[in-house]
Formats: C-alpha cells, structure tokens, sequence
C-alpha cells in the first residue's frame, strides 16, 4: 500500500517518470534524474502539446495569471486554470480528460485567488486530488474529477476548522479570509497545510494544521500565534493574538518521510509595518519550523527576522538537501528569504551550519508605540544573493531623465539602509517582494542550490490612519478600507510616485476614473490574480468601501471615537486604539508600491533579475547571470539587464536547469554548471509559473503553464510541453 507517490510512483513502467508533487518530491528540490533532455540534445526541443483552459481570453477575466506548478502522476498532468477549476489531461498529448468546477453550484459565487499546485494521494485504487478554493478545501477522484462524498460534507472542508472559537480567541473567525495558495504536503494518511490570510487588521492566526486525508477530520493544529500557556507566548504583548493574525505559512513547505517530521517558513504577523500591539520577538512568524508530522509538535525553530518591521516573510519552500560540512555529510534543510539570504539548518537540530550573527539595527526613530528589536540574524556565509543598501551608486543611470527622477525621490527620502524604519517621511528600501519569490529553489545531489532572484526598489510611507484633513475623523468607508484593503493598496493622492507603472497592487487614488461602481463590486466579490474574494465582508460593508472609493460617504465621525464593526456593520464609539478585533492600527502604510522610474524600468542599474547557483558544501557561489532582458533595451544596446521574475527553476540530471519566470516571455535552459543559456523559447503568454519535466512512453517533456497577465503583460490561459522530436528519440 502506497500513501505518499515518491519521485517516481509510476516505476513499474520504466519508461516512465512522474513529477507527482508540488517541488517534484516531498524534499522540494525540483530535480529529476531525466537524462534523455540534455546539453547536447536540448538544442531540438520543440512544442509537443498545448492545452487551452479556455479562460483569461475575455477582458473581464484579465489579471488572472496561472501560478500553477502542475503534477504528473502514471501519464496524467493535472492542473489549475485562471478561474480555479481542476482539470486532467493526457500527459503525453494534452488532450482533456475531465475537469472539476467549483463554482459549478449557482450558489455559489466565484472567489479567485492564485493556486500554485495541487496534491495527489493514492490507497490502492483510491485515488485523490487536493486542492484549495477560497476557504474550502475539496477531495477530487483523480480518475473521474468527482468530489469524493466520503471526504467532509460532500467533498468539501471549511479551512476555518481548527482556527479557533470566540471564546479563545475573543472573535468569531467563520467569515473571515483564508485560503491555500500553495499546496501542503501528505504523510501517511494527513494532508499537512498552511494557509494564506489577510495581512491588514482583520488577519486571522495562520496555524499550521493537518487534516485527515480519508475523511478531512483535522488531525492537529500548530499554534503559529501561541495562545497562553504555550512556548513563546511571552514574545508577544499581553493578548496579542486576540486582536492580530498572520505568522502563517503561506509559501508551502517539505516532508522528511524517513523522520517523519515536516518543516516550513513562516511570514509575518499583521499587521505589516507596524507592531506596536505585538511588542516582542514575535515567535513564530518568520520562522522555518520543524514539526513533528504524527502530532504536530515543534522541534525546533529558527527565527529569520525578529519583530519583522518589513513584510518579510518567507517566500518559499524549505529546501531538503544533503551538503558535506566540515567533512562529513549533513542531512540539511536550506532557506531562501526575501531579502537575500540563505540559512542552512542541521535538519535534526536545527543549528546553522554556517555561523549566524545578531546584527545591531536601528530602533529610533521609530513611530509611536513601536518597540523595534534591537538585532537582527545575519548568516556568514553564503553571501547575499540579492541587493541589501541603497546608495547614489546604485540609482539607475539608464538615461539622464531616469537618473534625476530617481534621485530626486532618493534624497528627499529617510536614509538608512535594509532595516531603516517604517516612517511618515518615506523610505526607499529593497526586500519587501524579494529576493527570493514564491516559485521555490532547486538543488540538484552535489548540494548546490539554485535560486532565482528580484532587485527591486519599493517605496514605503506610513500615515495616521485614525485622523484626516482638519481633524476630521474616518467615515465608516475610509475605517472599512483601512482594516481591509490598505495593506496592499494605498490612497496617496498627489504624494505617489508619478509613474506609469502598472503596479502589482495598484494605487487606488484615481480608480474612478478606471473602474464603474458595478465592476469594484465584482472584484471585491470575486478578486482577482493575488487579490482574494472579500465576500466575507458584508455587502453592505463592501458597499461603504466603494463608496469611500469613489468618494461618495459624507458622514465622518468624532475623531476621538470613530470605529466600525464590521460584522454587524455599525458605527460604534470605541477608540481605535482599543479596539479588539479587527484591529485598526494606528499608522497604516501606502500600498505596497514598487518605485520605478517615469518609463516604468527599475529604479536602480541592472541587473534587476538574476538566478544564482551556490555550492551549499561551501558557502560559495558556482555563478550568478542576469535572468531576462527588456528586448526594447537590448535593441538599444541595453542587453542582459534581467527582469524582475515570478516563477522558480528546475534541475535535471542532464545537466540543465529550466526557467521561464521574466518579462520577455520566454522559457530557458541553462548549462547548470556555467549559468550560460543553451536554448530558449518564446512563450504565447508569460510563464510566470514553475516548470516541471516527466517521462511518459519513453519520451522527455518539460512543461509549464503560460499564464501570462502580470503586471498588465499579455494575457494567457494554457499549458505547454516541449520535447524532443521523434526522429531524435529514434537516433
């Protein structure tokens, strides 16, 4: 009896060779052993199949990208299309087999969100697909793509199971936001599994949980946010978790099945870039945790960030790696992280292998209330894979206007390198969106890590979110909006950066002018690309949101006591300051807003994307090469600057490693062990997502989905499969 597909559960037929789970194997190293795609033969891929979900082609649909990292179990790919439907497909010709709709139901309305993988599980000829819709988790027959009736109520679990109840937690959590973008991982017969919240004031906690695959009976909850009584409650204020949520694991995490222990990151508590209602360390958000996968105990746990100030979660999956350290071998378990580094942890232990320093940080000026921590982890080796200050040297020179634009934004902002202080001046500052991303890190048996990378500048000012213009206090819309949507979006009117840039959280000031009434309702309805449903908000909540938008509410209330209850949707006369739940806080940022110049390139000089091999055996680098190119630029002369990139790489045993992930749209494949690209293809959509390669009938595939949409970019809604040609195999 299997319960878990290994790297290969179809090796009964050596012919084959399967890509069975989210990273390629419960470890995540996003490697196979596939041989016959190699650096002499790579030269004559070519498309094999497309598969078109026939979705994202209406305007309407547009924005929703494909972040699917698709599966391959015994010949059959399955996937995610844009608007969340589960589909099987043949994975030899890309032909149909069937396909699951959600929202099938008339009662039920649509709510999108990304989806980056599915899981599989199989008892004999029981045989299931997992995988996440807003807040409901569905068991699917992976032969027929009907719910299994045995599983939950018909098929389905409530994600809110095991969050808590209003007696712990002093608030009802039933409604609130919660969904799986990144598919958990199976032992024995439980289905381990994160979860991704809202990072304002209405955040539930982000426990980690474990759920029965059988019958979808939660098993055991990690409280991420500890509750009294627990280690490391003392690092929060007194009661912090009754009004604050967040520390989830929203980027997916790996099983060790021989010890029989799961390990994960962490992000962040809400709400970002401040904590003054969370004074402490804060354990364990922005931790990697080991947990026991029978029972759900920590064994250890290793904080990345203290008190995190920046929205610094970690952004993918722990790695499992076998790395030879002062010469011996050490099962290991690396992590990448948004600002750059990487930790190498002794996976039984948890000690770094290469010595990390508590590094002083600024505490002052802070914003009042806030209590930054005075150090922060820094490890000594590998060198950081990204950029961590910011100078004049480093502003762009791409043209004179580019250089002066910059700055001018550069010197009228506080100064004071990665860790300088949430502020009412502004800051410019590197690591808020990586660094590294969400489509994860390969690592291939020599211990050498791979991983793609962004150099992006953002732009971070805080404001006074209980009082406006001339002491006039929040109308029920602008508190609404300030609990539920500020945290990605802001309102800065003439103080944002004038660019063109189509941002990934945009700036909201003008979107009357974009936007009708009916089509905001839709979106907060439904969301969009990384934009969840807020159908958990009450209509007419969302209602006074709109109006606030498109600056329609007129009845502001006393400054001293404005405050909203959003569950029953009345003005009530509590301070902000003590609320309970959602949490207002005092200073909210404005959106979180990437700075580019006035042509809509990066702030900064090239190379603005790279991908980078580490010999995890040493601490050094193997290489680092620019990941992507502008083709506008390069037929300026501006060639190799790379692209800001969304989607991770794998590496195969024939010595390539394969990436799509850029603005130009293309898949490459690169010589693992130089970093020179050998081949590449043009995509018909961007491939913001994370390929995978299988082996079916004796033939070699490379697959993705081309998703296209990011950042306004060319909408896309199919998945393709290269490989080589027949006449090839033949030779």
């Amino acid at each position: 009896m299997r319960l878990t597909p290994e790297l290969n559960p179809g090796d009964d037929d050596p012919n084959n060779e399967d890509w069975a789970t989210y990273g390629g194997n419960p470890a995540g190293n996003r490697y196979s052993p596939l041989t016959q795609i190699n650096t002499q033969t790579v030269k004559d891929l070519q498309l094999a199949w497309s598969f078109d979900t026939g979705e994202n082609n209406n305007p309407a649909e547009r924005g929703m990208d494909i972040q699917c990292q698709p599966i391959v179990v015994k010949g059959v790919l399955y996937g995610t299309t844009p608007r969340m439907k589960l589909f099987a497909v043949d994975a030899a010709t890309g032909k149909q087999r069937w396909k699951f709709d959600p929202f099938a139901d008339p009662q039920k309305r649509p709510r999108f969100h990304p989806l980056r993988g599915v899981v599989y599980w199989e008892d004999g000829d029981d045989k299931r697909i997992l995988y996440s819709v807003g807040s409901s988790l569905y068991a699917i027959n992976a032969q027929t793509g009907e719910p299994i009736s045995s599983f939950g109520k018909n098929g389905e679990v409530d994600l809110h199971e095991g969050l808590g109840d209003k007696e712990t937690l002093g608030h009802d959590v039933a409604n609130l936001s919660i969904r799986m973008t990144t598919p958990g991982v199976i032992y024995k017969d439980l289905l381990i599994t994160g979860s991704s919240v809202s990072e304002g004031g209405d955040a539930p906690p982000g426990y980690i949980r474990a759920f029965n695959v059988r019958t979808g009976k939660l098993a055991w909850v990690f409280h991420t946010f500890p509750l009294p009584g627990e280690y490391g409650y003392e690092t929060w204020s007194k009661d912090a978790y009754k009004k604050l949520g967040g520390a989830n694991c929203w980027a997916g995490m790996v099983i060790d099945e021989k010890r029989g222990v799961v390990y994960a990151g962490t992000g962040s508590p809400s709400v970002d870039f401040y904590g003054g209602a969370r004074e402490g360390q804060n354990l364990f958000a922005n931790c990697v945790i080991a947990l026991n996968a029978t029972t759900g105990k920590r064994i250890w746990h290793f904080q990345t960030v203290h008190h995190d100030l920046w929205d610094r979660d970690l952004p993918c999956p722990p790695n499992l790696m076998t790395v030879r350290h002062n010469g011996r071998l050490v099962e290991a378990v690396a992590q990448a992280t948004k600002d750059g580094y990487v930790f190498v942890f002794d996976r039984d232990t948890g000690k770094p292998l290469f010595p990390v320093k508590e590094v002083p940080v600024p505490t002052a000026p802070a914003l009042p209330g806030e209590h930054p921590w005075p150090t922060q982890p820094v490890p000594s080796k590998p060198a950081p894979f990204a950029l961590q200050e910011l100078s004049e040297a480093t502003i762009t020179n791409r043209t004179p206007e580019a250089r002066a634009y910059v700055l001018e934004r550069y010197r009228n902002s506080q100064q004071g390198g990665k860790y300088v202080l949430p502020n009412e001046e502004g800051s410019l500052v590197f690591g808020f969106g990586g660094g590294a991303e969400w489509g994860g890190t390969a690592a291939d048996p020599s211990g050498v890590f791979y991983v793609n990378a962004n150099n992006m500048l953002w732009w971070l000012k805080m404001r006074d979110s209980r009082v406006q213009s001339k002491g006039v206090a929040q109308t029920r819309g602008s508190y609404l909006f300030n609990t539920n949507c500020s945290v990605c979006h802001g309102i800065s009117g003439k103080d944002k950066p004038e660019t063109k840039t189509a941002q990934a959280y945009p700036d909201l000031t003008d979107v009357g002018k974009r936007l009708d009434k009916a089509q905001i309702h839709s979106l907060l309805a439904s969301g969009r690309g990384r934009m969840p449903s807020f159908q958990h908000i009450a209509k007419e909540d969302r209602e006074a949101i709109v109006d606030f938008l498109l600056h329609l509410d007129t009845k502001p209330q006393p400054v001293a006591s404005a405050s909203v209850d959003i569950h029953n949707s009345t003005v009530t006369t509590r301070t902000p300051e003590g609320a309970d739940f959602p949490y207002q806080p005092p200073y909210l940022n404005n959106g979180n807003t990437q700075f580019r110049d006035q042509d809509n390139y990066p702030a900064i000089k090239p190379p603005w994307g790279t991908l980078n091999a580490i010999n995890l055996n040493t601490g050094e680098y193997v290489w680092q090469v620019p990941l992507g190119e502008y083709p506008e630029l390069a037929a300026k002369g501006l060639r190799n600057t790379g692209t800001e990139n969304h989607g991770g790489p794998i590496v195969t045993a024939g010595g390539l490693l394969f990436i799509a992930a850029t603005y130009d749209e293309k898949l490459r494949a690169f010589d693992r062990k130089t970093g020179k690209v050998i081949w590449e293809s043009k995509l018909p959509a961007g491939g913001f997502a994370t390929p995978i390669t299988y082996q079916v009938n004796g033939r070699q595939y490379i697959a993705l989905a081309a998703g296209g949409t990011r950042y306004g970019l060319k909408p896309g809604g199919s998945y393709v499969a290269f490989a080589l040609p027949e006449s090839a195999l033949r030779k």
